[in-house]
């Protein structure tokens, strides 16, 4: 059966959640596949009474779809739990496939996230990029080890003299502890998997690879060293499946990012109606949530600095639009005021050269 990929555009933050959400509806039999990060992402989906962001599985999840967690992705088996907890008062059982390849994020991993310089590159100190890099240097701890209990404390106590620079004493016994506690019940929840079995389950099921962040963040595309430390692009996606059947690009009508690192435009005002509903603000590790302009040029480097978009069909989805109050783009550095919603799509679609465009006006994304 096809498979589709829910991919942003920019630095996050675009709508992706609710794309997938809506894309869970349409298509039969669906299956959502996390394809890169890991718990740092924050998908808002709105169904019927129920409002929830997702950091640990798919954006279908409300609708009773089933999550494919990668072994492109950092798994909390913390944050996993917690997650699993809020859902089942919500009267949500969550299903999970747990590539056994996955790397597992440790309470050593989030302080060193939480203590170290990255917070200055952007971090949002759940441990992600730090568990990517402590399994660079071979200090891995993965998803197969929660079925190796003894195993799994040795490998632990490693890391924990790995990360001897940060060792916090009482605050960092009590979160190993935890994670310990956690481990020993994240086997009863999920099933684990590994990629062949993804492979057996194309045959009947319509795949669905949910982005983390955007490709402004890929390590390969982004403004480093802001940027995150997982292919956000079409890389691993096509590490999983030999094709694609389409690629839904994800943008608000308008620039955002958290943190220091760099985004054009701010030196134009943007003028749109604040979001009540709006889940992206101040916090301690990520800093401000920024605004500006929608830079078109921008959206086209990143849609180029893929190899692999450009031979792909592709869809826009462009989100927010209920919250502008003048439309405006920019292309090459210069500002364009358009008159109506009709023509600032029509003037997008056109620079992008993609035909088929989607709106969403809900505090929370809506139907494709």
């Amino acid at each position: 059966m096809p498979n589709y990929a829910v991919i942003g555009l920019g630095f996050g933050d675009e709508g992706k959640g609710a794309c997938v959400n809506s894309l869970c509806q349409k298509l039969e039999r669906p299956l959502v596949v996390r394809y890169s990060g890991g718990q740092q992402a924050g998908h808002t989906v709105h169904h019927k009474n129920i409002v929830h962001t997702f950091s640990n599985f798919g954006s279908g999840t409300l609708r009773g779809v089933p999550t494919y967690w990668s072994k492109y992705c950092t798994f909390d088996p913390v944050g996993f739990l917690k997650e699993c907890a809020v859902l089942n008062k919500k009267g949500v059982v969550p299903k999970l496939y747990l590539d056994r390849a996955s790397p597992l994020t440790t309470p050593m991993d989030k302080f060193k996230n939480q203590l170290s310089p990255a917070i200055e590159h952007g971090t949002c100190g759940v441990g992600v990029g730090a568990t990517f890099r402590r399994e660079e240097n071979f200090y891995s701890l993965l998803a197969e080890d929660l079925l190796y209990p003894e195993v799994l404390k040795i490998k632990l106590q490693m890391i924990k003299k790995h990360y001897a620079d940060i060792y916090i004493s009482n605050l960092l016994d009590e979160a190993i502890a935890e994670f310990l506690e956690c481990c020993s019940k994240v086997s009863e929840l999920v099933s684990f998997s590994h990629e062949d079995q993804l492979k057996a389950m194309m045959a009947d099921t319509n795949i669905i690879f949910e982005g983390s962040q955007g490709l402004m963040l890929d390590p390969n595309i982004g403004f480093f060293p802001h940027v995150t430390s997982s292919n956000t692009g079409t890389k691993n996606i096509l590490a999983m499946v030999p094709t694609l059947e389409k690629v839904y690009l994800v943008t608000r009508a308008f620039q955002t990012r958290h943190g220091e690192g760099p985004m054009t435009n701010d030196n134009f005002e943007l003028v749109v109606k604040e979001n009540p509903y709006e889940i992206n603000v101040h916090n301690k590790y990520q800093g401000d949530f920024k605004k500006t302009v929608l830079d078109l040029d921008l959206l086209k480097y990143a849609m180029n600095r893929d190899p692999n978009i450009q031979n792909l069909s592709r869809e826009l989805v462009i989100t927010c639009l209920d919250l502008m109050l003048e439309y405006k783009f920019t292309i090459k550095g210069e500002l364009v005021t358009l008159p109506s919603e009709r023509e600032f799509l029509a003037g997008i679609s056109e620079y992008l050269h993609i035909r088929k465009v989607h709106t969403t006006y809900s505090p929370f994304g809506g139907d494709l």
